[in-house]
């Protein structure tokens, strides 16, 4: 009398036991983690440059042309292309259609996809900062309207002033564009007083 063998627990063809189904998927989650991580270091790079947010910000009414970008910013045509394509890649502009200029050579507007809105800025503070001076260095006095007050808040209504804050300004953030608008910055800065 033959004794039969035991069946063999090992996969065959496409088959995969548990532990490998898990460690396929963790390897795979792992992947994406990478991926992610990596696009988001990319992200906060694309961020801390003032001309890019400036881009950004040009961008965000109105398709605008390398060209023209280069013009409204005061610099080297092929300096503003590096920092455009560097916003294509890292999602903050998106290529409209191709049109022809004026002289019949080619060109791509760009617009702001709002991602930028939507980071944490605390990373890039200090670039914002320099991004407002830039923005409004030579500006008349009357027209830069600028508030300055010191406050003695415990941190429930400092989190109280700053979310009030946010939701105004996304309030009108998503009202979108007035037809007869004309665009404005608003830039805003809660800081603990470094005398006290």
């Amino acid at each position: 009398m033959t004794q039969s063998q035991p069946a063999d627990p090992s996969p065959t063809g496409d088959e995969a036991t548990g532990d490998e189904a898990t460690d396929t998927a963790a390897a795979a989650a792992d992947t994406e983690n990478a991926e992610t991580a990596a696009a988001a270091q990319a992200r906060a790079r694309a961020l801390s440059s003032p001309i890019r947010l400036r881009i950004i910000r040009l961008c965000r009414f109105e398709a605008r042309t390398n060209k023209e970008l280069a013009l409204l910013l005061g610099l080297n045509p092929g300096t503003v292309l590096h920092h455009v394509r560097t916003l294509v890649k890292t999602g903050f502009l998106a290529a409209g259609p191709e049109r022809t200029g004026t002289q019949g050579a080619r060109e791509v507007p760009y617009r702001s996809t709002g991602l930028a809105w939507q980071r944490p800025t605390a990373a890039v503070s200090h670039v914002l900062i320099e991004t407002f001076l830039q923005q409004v260095r030579g500006l008349a006095p009357e027209d830069l309207h600028v508030a300055w007050l010191g406050l003695q808040l415990s941190d429930a209504h400092r989190a109280e002033l700053e979310a009030r804050l946010y939701a105004l300004i996304n309030e009108f953030r998503d009202r979108g564009p007035d037809p007869d608008g004309k665009p404005l910055s608003i830039f805003t800065a809660i800081h603990p007083d470094a005398e006290a």
